[in-house]
This record gives C-alpha cells, structure tokens and sequence, in this order.
C-alpha cells in the first residue's frame, strides 16, 4: 500500500502564515493542538512521585510535553529553514492535531539535485544534535533528584530520540532519503538505491524488534512500543507494504 498524502495540490487547505518560505497550512480543525493535550495528560499521570502533588505532576508533564513536542516542531522547522538554503522550499508545512508534518508533492521532483534533497533531510537531525549540547549543560546546573533535573533529562532524551531515530532509513524519515540520494549522487540508478533503501529497513526491522523485545523484559514499557512500532515500519518498507 502507499503512505497516504498528507496534503496534494489540489486538496482545499487553509494557509495560516509562512515559515522559511513555505506556507503553513490546516485543514478544518486540524489545527486543535488534541496532540499536546493528549501527551501531556500521559506524562502527568507517569511523572507521579512520592510527596509530589497533582498540581506539581500537571506541571512537570507539561514541561515535558512542551520539550519534546517543542522539540519536534523545531526539527520540522529547521527542515524548512535548509530547503529554503538550498533554494528548494517545502511545498506545505501541514498542522495535524497540533504537530507540523513536512510535505512535498513530489519526492523525487527531477529539479532537485541530489545534493539539495541531502541538505532538506539534514536540516531537522543537525538542529536536533545542536541542542544536545546547552540541554546537557542546562541539565548539569539542576540538583539531582529535583523536577528541573526530570525536565532537563527528558528534554535531552528527546533531542537524542529525534536526531537517532530521523536518521533511520526508513523513505519519509529522514535517513531514507539521505541513502537514497547519497545513493544516487554516487551513480546508482533510481531503482537499485530504493532496492538498497528497502534491503537496509529488513534489517533495521530486525533489530529494533529484537530492541523492542529486551526493552518489554526490562519493563521499559514505553521504549519497548516505540521501539516495536519503529521495527514494524522498517520491515513494512523493506517488505514493500509501504511504499514511498
């Protein structure tokens, strides 16, 4: 089956502003951030502590929730930002319950090189990796043990997430399309380096599944879907049961 189109040319969106040269675009209610408030409910409920009131976990899950989806939206945004770098802006920048998703009508739109489609799908892991380093030192000025050091740990952790898992070679990830034109600027043919992206996601399927499975033995309850979830995309791609 095909990943269906977050938005096409033709279908009817509402155009809310410009970031980076690229409209930012809803559909209906779309715009409703149900996303933040459904992630910040479950960190809520899991940032429980001993002697720690509800007033304190609705604030600890909302700091959270805001570094990592906060997080997220920069990744996006920093993709933009590198596709008007490059000249070749996003087509659409769409708002799905709150969270932006990266549209391009045309992944393989023969006016980009591949060196410009490398330097798009870079620019959301390169920002993720630069935060890295003022969120660990933000962390270190946190006493162990406190609701800042939790915040901070998870801010971090979010950070490493993103950069990690965007950089797997699954096609509208952002390491897939790294491969592929890396692939592809090296001389291979369109054919082969998608073969040579779908051959990499059989074996990344593996090897998250087996993460997946030591994660739930640990009671890593969390990491363990996550993990699952990345594994089964994987070999769905390297099976051809999504295509690109």
């Amino acid at each position: 089956m095909k990943k269906p189109p977050v938005v096409t040319p033709d279908e009817a969106v509402d155009v809310v502003g410009y970031m980076f040269g690229t409209p930012v675009v809803v559909k209906g209610r779309t715009w409703l951030p149900l996303t933040q408030v459904a992630v910040w409910a479950y960190l809520a409920k899991i940032s429980d502590k001993p002697g720690r009131s509800w007033l304190a976990r609705l604030a600890v899950g909302f700091l959270k929730m805001a570094a990592a989806l906060g997080s997220e939206w920069l990744h996006n945004l920093a993709h933009a930002a590198a596709a008007r770098l490059v000249d070749k802006p996003m087509d659409a920048l769409r708002v799905a319950w709150g969270m932006p998703l990266v549209v391009y009508y045309e992944p393989n739109d023969p006016s980009v090189t591949p060196e410009q489609h490398i330097a798009r799908s870079l620019g959301g892991p390169v920002l993720n990796a630069g935060l890295i380093v003022p969120l660990a030192g933000l962390r270190r000025m946190t006493k162990p043990g406190t609701a800042a050091r939790e915040v901070c740990d998870f801010a971090v952790g979010s950070n490493v997430f993103l950069g990690t898992a965007g950089m797997l070679p699954i096609p509208f990830f952002d390491g897939g399309p790294v491969l592929k034109w890396s692939l592809v600027r090296r001389g291979h043919s369109m054919s082969a380096a998608d073969e040579t992206v779908r051959a990499a996601n059989r074996s990344v399927g593996v090897v998250l599944s087996i993460a997946s499975a030591l994660a739930l033995l640990k009671r890593k309850f969390l990491i363990a879907w996550f993990l699952g979830f990345l594994g089964a995309v994987a070999a769905a791609v390297g099976y051809g049961l999504i295509e690109e």
